[in-house]
């Protein structure tokens, strides 16, 4: 589903169904021992957002909690793990107590405007079926100068693995030059950019007056 493409509310409604289940019923693989090589490239991506001691950081798509450990080395004043699988947050919250989760699609997530300094979006961009109104949602709750960081540990062509076995549809992580267009009208200019074969790091930064 892309981003020029408005789904009606139903298909959305429909695909996140299809998420919730199948992502519920795999909550085991996402369990530690990680492959080889991501812990430390999740520890690139957390790096990249240049969180600062006091920040509000959101976690979407955060599953059972991947970079929320990360994130609380940075001391930030509060972690938001949104997620779409009730199954998935029940599970980090038993492991990471101090986050605070939220079960809900980013683009009807309802926390306050400018709320927010960073955003991680780990390995679920492909996922997300309202790009627009996400983003819209996204720049609406962070604040100017915030940092979105689009981002996969297993680099973009994992993705076409993924397309093989999921129900669902999925979409590529975007070029460079696509994401500039794709994010633009929300507000943000592209400040980092990382493509390699096994890592992809996409860092947005909210305009001020954007």
């Amino acid at each position: 589903m892309h981003a020029n493409k408005q789904p009606t509310d139903e298909e959305i409604q429909r695909i996140n169904r299809l998420q919730r289940d199948f992502f519920s019923e795999l909550i085991h693989v996402f369990d530690p021992p990680l492959p080889e090589g991501v812990p430390e490239r999740l520890k690139k991506i957390v790096a990249s957002a240049r969180i600062a001691k006091g920040d509000v950081v959101l976690d979407v798509g955060t599953g059972t909690g991947i970079l929320v450990p990360l994130i609380k080395k940075y001391e930030p004043d509060t972690i938001f793990a949104c997620d779409l699988s009730d199954v998935m947050l029940a599970h980090l919250q038993k492991q990471y107590p101090y986050a605070k989760t939220i079960a809900a699609d980013i683009r009807d997530l309802a926390l306050p405007d400018g709320s927010i300094d960073v955003v991680f979006m780990n390995a679920c961009y492909p996922n997300i079926v309202d790009k627009g109104s996400s983003f819209a949602n996204t720049s609406r709750i962070m604040k100017p100068g915030g940092r979105m960081v689009i981002s996969h540990p297993l680099g973009k062509s994992f993705v076409g693995l993924l397309k093989q076995k999921s129900p669902f549809p999925l979409d590529d992580f975007p070029e460079e030059s696509e994401a500039e267009g794709l994010l633009e009208p929300y507000g943000f200019d592209i400040t980092d950019f990382v493509d390699e074969e096994k890592l992809y790091i996409l860092v947005a930064t909210k305009r001020h007056g954007g």
